[in-house]
């Protein structure tokens, strides 16, 4: 484990066999607790950023089962290189390891003290309607930004920085270790200048030498056509500035899809139910259908249609995210039983059953006819 790193697990208060919900809902609970903007005491602003970072593994399948093998390193920077332990560290990869044992073992190429900024995940609550055709919306997000007085390199402006005196101005703190192939130099990252070989003498007061400030920041998040419920809309570089440099991170924003009234959405195609009555059921109609659009369509029912049956009005669905194809909707109808009949409503039915009742007496009586021609000669 990284030194000075807590487990994530432990960060986040839940077990190693934790499930995604338990995860995602201790996360929220401790990101609302430690808020910068919501809490005001002495290190909540670093706790809020050590839950967001276990939250962005643990979330995360492969790099939870990554976490869950190697540790921090297997997440780290130096994740590509996992597993090599006990005196092998500092090195990204065997290649890395093999070059320094057959080339002489004096040392190996300067590593960059540059990191890329954390990513930003916002929650976002849309419509049904924004889902199916897209939208834009504005969002506030608190996130580290550019010191706009030390333009980001932490020292008061007017000062000049001074050359580390830990690793004297490389950036690089070499030990010689020996292993079973000989003796070589493991070249580590300087912990105090962080890589970049100088110190600063004199931090800047806007952001105390940290080259960055909190701020709340208002972003515009296009939403494309056909998202659907859970999706992460991704805002490239609008996630939290490095302090030591490197590129800004992304802003990812999940959106949760509102339900709609009486439209459901299955993939790209709509689902809508249709109530119909027992006559238009009967002898067939005519009917206005709403659809996804805001506008209505006629659908023809056919004399003898039945509850449930399902009829399709092609390319009225969903629209396929970046693409111009759509999904279809589909209108299942529901005969609807008539309740609170009128008086001449009811001697209509039952003058319908009755004529009901006496065809089906006929109908029997043609099939015992009909089977009586064709045995009675067996028992004659």
């Amino acid at each position: 484990m990284a030194a000075n790193k807590r487990d994530y697990y432990e960060v986040l208060g839940v077990s190693r066999n934790a499930t995604e919900d338990e995860i995602k809902k201790s996360f929220r609970r401790l990101a609302k607790q430690y808020h910068p903007d919501a809490n005001k005491e002495q290190g909540a602003e670093a706790r809020f950023i050590e839950v967001n970072e276990a939250y962005e593994v643990l979330s995360d399948a492969q790099k939870r089962a990554a976490y869950d093998r190697y540790g921090h390193a297997g997440v780290g920077a130096g994740a590509a290189g996992a597993g090599f332990g006990n005196g092998f560290e500092g090195f990204s990869s065997i290649n890395d390891l093999f070059e320094t044992f057959f080339a002489g073992s004096t040392g190996s190429t300067r590593r960059s003290g540059t990191q890329r900024g954390a990513d930003i995940r916002y929650e976002l609550t849309i419509t049904f309607e924004e889902a199916v055709f897209g939208c834009q919306k504005e969002i506030e997000i608190p996130r580290w930004e550019t010191c706009g007085s030390c333009h980001g390199s932490g020292a008061q402006p007017g000062t000049s920085t001074s050359r580390c005196s830990s690793c004297q101005g490389t950036g690089e703190i070499r030990r010689v270790q020996q292993s079973i192939f000989g003796q070589f130099v493991n070249v580590m990252m300087c912990e105090r200048c962080r890589g970049e070989g100088r110190v600063i003498t004199t931090p800047c007061e806007k952001c105390r030498g940290q080259g960055r400030v909190r701020n709340n920041r208002r972003v515009v998040v296009n939403i494309p056509a056909g998202v659907d419920d859970g999706i992460n809309v991704r805002v490239t570089g609008e996630g939290e500035v490095s302090s030591r440099g490197g590129t800004p991170g992304n802003l990812y924003v999940v959106l949760t899809v509102k339900t709609h009234p009486f439209f459901k959405r299955q993939g790209n195609d709509v689902l809508f139910e249709l109530p119909i009555s027992f006559s238009q059921a009967a002898l067939g109609d005519e009917v206005e259908v709403p659809t996804v659009d805001g506008k209505t369509t006629m659908l023809k029912i056919p004399a003898g249609t039945q509850s449930n049956r399902s009829f399709r009005l092609k390319g009225m669905g969903v629209p396929v995210v970046h693409s111009s194809a759509r999904g279809d909707q589909h209108v299942i109808v529901k005969v609807v039983t008539p309740t609170n009949l009128t008086p001449e409503q009811k001697s209509l039915l039952e003058e319908f059953a009755r004529l009901e009742r006496e065809q089906s007496e006929q109908n029997d009586k043609n099939i015992f006819r009909n089977l009586f021609e064709k045995t009675k000669d067996v028992f004659q």
